[in-house]
């Protein structure tokens, strides 16, 4: 006689004050501002749970976080979608929705996110269901309330966003994989450049300088390149030899990465994007522009020392003015 099949585990309770963190922008944006929602989390004894069901990185209404990621167990979002209890109020009813949505018709600017996103400047809000979300990373929004905290204490951003980037966003064993694969056959030291060249037309001269310069010094060094743009690589790969490139699609007519063509499947593009921020993360050089949080992530994740890190926007007081901007407003 067959023993009766197991019984299933039981489901894990739903907890009772929980932050949806939510995401706008692509890869390096909704993973700096998550770190901001989960520290958050942490200073006021919320459940953290990541909401990527915008459609950008899976098919919309699929929360593409557990599928690119190997990281905590957190409750589906969607559990939380019909709560009455919810901060800010005009989330209620609208959960599922994407923050593009609930600011639709607002006036754009720096503060926008906020008539939509918990005040992240004090912990004591009732309501059960918190809602966080911004463009870009808000951690020194939060620097009052961390002083206050003991687990912060000695700590610097970069070390505890370098953290919280290790527990909540390793990488998913298809990703891992590949970055080990581009590394196998190359021999360091290994030089890294990234350049978003599509809807914010990055500086291809300077990048190109900072290539030129490293070479002098290591004529043989390798050169790993990640960019959204097929023009640019072109133009790369036809001035510098041993160039090595992620596979992945580009649209020859220079439009956005993130509108991809229906034929392409938005999770292997998300992994490729992936693979292209913890391979610049594993080289030993990173040109980049501060303007791209995509290749200051790479940054962070690989751990790459300032003297390592070739910033060729250093000099801007444009971006160095928007970045200060971002980061406390």
């Amino acid at each position: 006689m067959a023993e009766p099949a197991a019984a299933p585990p039981p489901a894990a309770p739903v907890p009772d004050r929980v932050l949806l963190i939510k995401a706008k922008g692509g890869l390096g944006n909704r993973m700096l501002s998550a770190v901001t929602g989960l520290i958050y989390a942490d200073l006021c004894g919320r459940v953290p749970v990541i909401d990527w069901r915008d459609g950008i990185y899976a098919a919309p209404g699929v929360n593409a976080y557990p599928l690119l990621f190997t990281a905590p167990d957190m409750p589906d979002p969607a559990l939380f979608d019909a709560r009455p209890d919810v901060a800010p109020a005009k989330w209620q009813g609208r959960m599922a929705e994407h923050p593009v949505k609930i600011v639709e018709g607002e006036h754009n600017g720096a503060l926008v996110y906020r008539k939509s996103c918990i005040d992240i400047t004090r912990t004591d809000h009732d309501a059960d269901v918190a809602v966080f979300w911004s463009y870009v990373p808000k951690v020194p929004r939060l620097r009052r309330l961390m002083a206050r905290d003991a687990r912060f204490a000695g700590r610097s951003r970069t070390e505890i966003v370098c953290d919280y980037l290790t527990r909540y966003f390793s990488p998913n064993d298809r990703v891992q994989r590949a970055v080990d694969a581009v590394f196998a056959g190359l021999e360091r030291p290994v030089i890294g450049a990234h350049l978003r060249y599509t809807d914010m037309a990055g500086p291809l001269d300077k990048v190109k300088a900072g290539l030129t310069r490293l070479r002098a010094k290591m004529p043989d060094a390798p050169i790993f390149l990640a960019t959204d743009s097929f023009e640019a690589q072109e133009d790369i790969r036809a001035t510098f030899g041993n160039l090595h490139v992620t596979e992945k699609y580009l649209p020859e007519d220079g439009g956005r990465l993130h509108l991809l063509h229906d034929s392409v499947d938005p999770v292997v593009e998300a992994e490729n994007a992936m693979i292209d921020m913890w391979a610049l993360g594993a080289c030993d050089w990173l040109i980049y522009s501060r303007n791209s949080t995509f290749s200051g992530t790479s940054a962070l994740i690989g751990g790459l020392p300032a003297d390592r890190l070739v910033n060729v926007d250093r000099f801007s007081p444009r971006i160095m003015a928007k970045r200060f901007v971002q980061d406390y407003l």
